[in-house]
């Protein structure tokens, strides 16, 4: 699924892979989420519920620009910068590479499904 997410008012693309996890989150879109930083790797914000995390690997390795889900906190995490393997960490898709440097400062994203 394509993503359109507005950035500090700014315009950015991402694809949702085909994840149980991801299908569940798209059920929430539209959202507009507060961001705030985590370990200067990530932006981090709370989702109004919990995603289904069936057949979801146990953990991911995130790569800047990489979508995820923190299971045990239940929250959505967008990375500006590699992180190791983090276990409950559930890759939801992808901000398109040109877009990912924005995301180090970035206080609020609406996310919503593109047409």
């Amino acid at each position: 699924m394509n993503l359109r997410l507005t950035i500090d008012g700014h315009p950015a693309t991402a694809t949702l892979n085909d994840s149980a996890t991801a299908r569940d989150f798209a059920a929430l879109l539209p959202l507009t989420l507060n961001l705030s930083d985590f370990h200067e790797t990530e932006r981090i914000a709370d989702l109004p519920g919990r995603l289904s995390t069936s057949g979801a690997p146990e953990g991911a390795e995130a790569k800047a620009g990489d979508l995820a889900y923190y299971a045990p906190w239940g929250n959505l995490a967008i990375f500006y910068r590699d992180f190791p393997h983090s276990d409950g960490l559930i890759i939801l898709g992808r901000v398109a590479e040109s877009d990912t440097e924005r995301l180090a400062t970035a206080e609020k994203v609406t996310i919503e499904a593109a047409s």
